[in-house]
């Protein structure tokens, strides 16, 4: 059967989506953006094992050269992901659909539907098109949150499955997209902005802003000429940086202030969007 790594599952999440979803995080990223808020997600676990003596529950051991996670032992101090070198994180789960729809199942009379998230999880389209069959056959709706480095387009029956895609645009100009993310290019991003707006799979457009590294008013504008009259009605999300759990040359940096924020948000709504918002 298909796996793949699970980071976790959160029963309940209002911020991941219309209504009150189960959120999925899948392991793993072909992207290491400078500002990511999770960067335990990035990479998979090379077993070196220097998160195993600080773990203060004893949750972690080393066997056969690997590094084994007890769950039930574990307290969530996150000390593990903290230390680790490799933006990774020892608490992965190798499951298969049917496995992490068992743990979405109970929280069904809560919830609205469900949303994969990452790390990037369209590194794994086969598994989320079968979880994403097993919860419509269920009711549930089913998202996307992805950084659009996937050619949505090369996978119709998932898209077909799927109601939408909350779409992270890092950056427009290709060198700042380079820098910020170490990928090579932002051309399949812009490809999807036009794919998903065609069929009306845009949930979501979200633009991370930090003067100096983030082009956000070339995003917006570029989105805008991109979608065209769509914009009026796809939601935007202006997220103002936060250094909350960010590794490396980011993570002292200071969030842009409220006057830059209100003028990103001024040229959005100049440009048509009736649905952008700065959080």
């Amino acid at each position: 059967m298909t796996r793949a790594p699970i980071n976790k599952i959160i029963p309940m999440s209002l911020v991941d989506g219309p209504g009150n979803r189960t959120s999925i995080f899948l392991q793993g990223c072909n992207l290491a953006c400078a500002y990511c808020h999770n960067p335990e997600t990035q990479r998979l676990c090379n077993h070196c094992g220097i998160c195993v003596s600080g773990c203060p529950s004893g949750a972690l051991s080393v066997a056969g050269g690997r590094v084994n996670w007890d769950h039930e032992a574990c307290i969530a101090c996150d000390q593990c992901i903290t230390v680790c070198p490799s933006f990774a994180s020892p608490r992965v789960r190798n499951m298969t659909p049917d496995e992490v729809f068992k743990e979405i199942q109970k929280n069904i009379p809560f919830i609205r539907g469900i949303t994969v998230s990452g790390g990037e999880c369209t590194l794994y389209p086969n598994f989320i098109k079968e979880l994403f069959a097993i919860a419509r056959e269920h009711g549930l709706t089913c998202l996307i949150d992805s950084n659009g480095t996937t050619d949505f387009s090369r996978f119709p029956e998932l898209m077909e499955l799927s109601q939408g895609v909350m779409l992270d645009v890092k950056a427009w100009d290709e060198q700042v997209y380079r820098k910020l993310t170490e990928g090579p290019t932002n051309s399949v991003v812009k490809k999807n902005l036009r794919y998903l707006a065609e069929y009306n799979k845009l949930e979501e457009l979200r633009i991370v802003c930090l003067p100096g590294e983030v082009d956000a008013e070339a995003v917006i504008k570029g989105i805008a000429e991109t979608i065209g009259e769509k914009v009026s009605h796809v939601k935007l999300k202006l997220i103002k940086f936060r250094h909350f759990g960010v590794k490396g040359r980011l993570q002292n940096i200071s969030s842009p202030d409220d006057t830059y924020m209100q003028e990103l948000l001024h040229l959005a709504n100049g440009l048509g969007f009736e649905k952008a918002l700065v959080v």
